[in-house]
């Protein structure tokens, strides 16, 4: 019986043998192109987020205080988040308002 099942091992080996590079390679070039996807896809969603953060425009409003405790007086809630991104309320801060 474990010889018969050895002899069935021998000969799936022996058949598979030919085959076992050509797929290990190939899964080696599917997890390398995984990791690249993983990479490209991390750097395209960094800087879709990062030009969205770009758009707040609480900095060069008048009303920013740049204190961490009331950041703006107008709306505390929505300072430096991306709900302020339409700020009604939005003032460009100059250099002549006092």
């Amino acid at each position: 019986m474990i010889e018969a099942l050895l002899t069935a091992l021998v000969w799936i080996l022996q058949f598979i043998q030919p085959l076992i590079v050509p797929i290990c390679f190939a899964i080696a070039w599917l997890f390398v192109g995984m990791v690249a996807w993983g990479i490209f896809s991390f750097l395209r969603d960094g800087t879709s987020r990062a030009k969205q953060m770009h758009r707040i425009p609480c900095s060069n409003c008048r009303y920013f205080t740049s204190d961490y405790h009331l950041k703006c007086p107008v709306h505390p809630s929505k300072a430096l988040s991306e709900s302020a991104i339409n700020c009604l309320d939005y003032e460009e801060h100059s250099i002549y308002w006092s």
